[in-house]
């Protein structure tokens, strides 16, 4: 099986498309018709500044993905077997799929780039070597809560988005132990709640257009999952304020076979993405494998670190009942501000509480061997999902449930995040309501 790959922003550069204009002139002048300028000059000698601004670029990543899409199909006759674009990319993806002809997503694409251009005030950052789990856990106790995350790339690469100032302020919170940091060249918060003036407005403009029955699979980078013929409004025009899960995406094709990916457009961004999730999917398999003469029952404690399974290049994990991809990074430790306990906040209706002391925990067999940390949170990941119904025995609080993995704070400590209650409970003083 085969799978196209239409790239998104960010990976415009002068000089794309140059042996693509002259082949397919009749495509090329209709665009000029449409755009009211020389989409040849902008991507080839880019007079006035333009390639780098949102209106012109995606346009001109467009037009030059469907160019290249064209060619391919008149070299090779054969369509591929599913189709998937990174945020922009992804209304190539439909075309494709002849859910619109070119013009017509040529329109949409040209209506999307002036929307999102006038988005001010936001900023976006890369951050490489963490998890969802520990991005998330960071952004809560550093209080930055006008940051959402935009664009899960890779397992170990998301990219989040939202207020200009918080995410400068972000910074020093991402530059511990071997995370890393690197702030985006963005006028806007792409793929965030700041986005829903933009995203409104290009709902009734999509609207107008008459969409047709999808002849080939298009992955939506919203649900990672193949498109309904009843959705492309709703997901075109979400997508601009939803995260863009490409690498769940990924994984989700990968689990259907023997699957190839060739990226049609400018450049090789998504190859390499592709590359790295492959990478880190046989990684989580190769510790599976080392772990697997570890379980001693279902009632014991794991003895070595185990991550959730998840096949290699060939196939990845199955889902489960979520569809999440794993991204949990067995041996990484989140960083945190402070050890200390959090005073309880009154005036905002929210109680924080710091986690308590660590204790052994008691298996079946009364073992008085001390288990660390980090067999407890292998061991809590292994039974229970995120979402589990929990009660503790610390504080009296009605529907705790988990929000993330359990995790290891602070080195030696093992406490999971818990929905609506907005802190960490320690594993020790919580059970599972199964």
């Amino acid at each position: 099986m085969k799978t196209f790959l239409f790239p998104g922003q960010g990976s415009q550069s002068k000089g794309m498309g140059e042996a693509l204009f002259d082949e397919f002139k009749d495509i090329v002048d209709n665009a000029d018709k449409i755009l009211g300028y020389s989409i040849k000059e902008l991507c080839l000698d880019d007079p006035r500044k333009e390639l780098s601004q949102t209106q012109f670029t995606q346009p001109a990543l467009y037009v030059v993905n469907a160019l290249s899409y064209f060619k391919k199909i008149k070299e090779t006759g054969q369509k591929p077997d599913f189709a998937i674009g990174h945020s922009l990319g992804e209304f190539n993806a439909l075309l494709a799929a002849e859910c619109f002809s070119f013009e017509s997503g040529l329109k949409l694409v040209k209506k999307r780039g002036e929307l999102m251009s006038q988005a001010s005030g936001g900023g976006m950052a890369a951050i490489l070597n963490s998890t969802k789990e520990e991005i998330e856990a960071i952004l809560a106790e550093s209080g930055l809560t006008n940051i959402d995350l935009a664009n899960y790339n890779t397992p170990s690469q998301i990219v989040i988005s939202g207020l200009k100032e918080e995410i400068a302020k972000a910074q020093s919170f991402f530059q511990k132990g071997d995370m890393l940091y690197y702030p985006l060249n963005t006028s806007g918060a792409f793929h965030s709640r700041f986005m829903q003036p933009s995203r409104e407005k290009f709902e009734r403009y999509l609207q107008r257009f008459k969409l047709s029955k999808l002849k080939i699979p298009v992955i939506s980078n919203i649900s990672a999952r193949p498109y309904e013929n009843g959705d492309v409004i709703a997901n075109l025009s979400n997508q601009i304020t939803n995260s863009v899960k490409w690498s769940e995406s990924i994984q989700y094709l990968m689990e259907l076979g023997e699957m190839e990916f060739e990226e049609i457009g400018h450049g090789d961004v998504l190859t390499k993405l592709v590359q790295k999730i492959r990478e880190e999917s046989k990684s989580s398999e190769e510790v599976i494998d080392d772990a697997q003469d570890s379980v001693v029952g279902d009632d014991k404690v794991l003895t070595k670190p185990v991550q959730k399974k998840t096949k290699s290049s060939k196939s990845v994990q199955k889902k489960s009942k979520s569809s999440k991809p794993v991204q949990k990074k067995q041996k990484k430790e989140p960083p945190v501000p402070s050890e200390e306990v959090i005073d309880e906040v009154q005036d905002k209706g929210i109680k924080k509480t710091a986690i308590i002391e660590e204790q052994k925990i008691e298996t079946s067999q009364q073992d008085t061997t001390e288990v660390t940390a980090e067999e407890k949170v292998n061991a809590w990941n292994k039974r229970y999902p995120i979402g589990t119904k929990v009660k503790s025995s610390f504080v009296d609080y009605e529907d705790l449930e988990t929000k993330t993995e359990a995790v290891v704070l602070f080195g030696h400590r093992a406490a999971v995040y818990m929905k609506g209650y907005n802190g960490y409970f320690d594993l020790d003083e919580t059970t599972a309501l199964t």
